[in-house]
């Protein structure tokens, strides 16, 4: 496999992400596309409403920071809302949520420590 070290977000292909709604990730960094070994990054669009359904990820830390719009992000009985600049902590093994409030989507940057890789395996409903 040979790296990539830099990674233009329009050269990657688009998915939508299990146990999501009205989600759009994009991968910009994990160890198929740049061989990183202990972390992944995402960079993801919700559509007002939408995001991630109750889960939890087990061996999984995940940070969120918000880009750009809103979201509320439920985690170990604490709720908070979100904007441009703020960001979100989930530990390992715990039930979150995250949720797009307002009337534009929510662009979100996403880190998995270890990468998640979207292996279904790798969640707790």
């Amino acid at each position: 496999m040979s790296n990539r070290y830099f990674v233009r977000a329009e050269d990657v292909p688009a998915y939508h992400p299990a146990n999501h709604t009205g989600t759009v990730n994009k991968r910009l960094i994990d160890p198929k596309l740049t061989g990183a070994k202990n972390v992944e990054i995402v960079c993801g669009t919700l559509q007002p409403g939408n995001g991630a359904l109750p889960h939890a990820h087990p061996g999984i830390e995940q940070v969120c920071y918000i880009l750009e719009g809103a979201a509320i992000a439920e985690v170990d009985g604490q709720r908070q809302q979100l904007g441009p600049g703020d960001c979100c902590y989930f530990p390992a093994d715990m039930r979150h949520v995250f949720t797009a409030i307002g009337a534009t989507p929510c662009k979100v940057l996403v880190i998995y420590s270890p990468p998640y890789e979207e292996d279904s395996s790798r969640v707790i409903r």
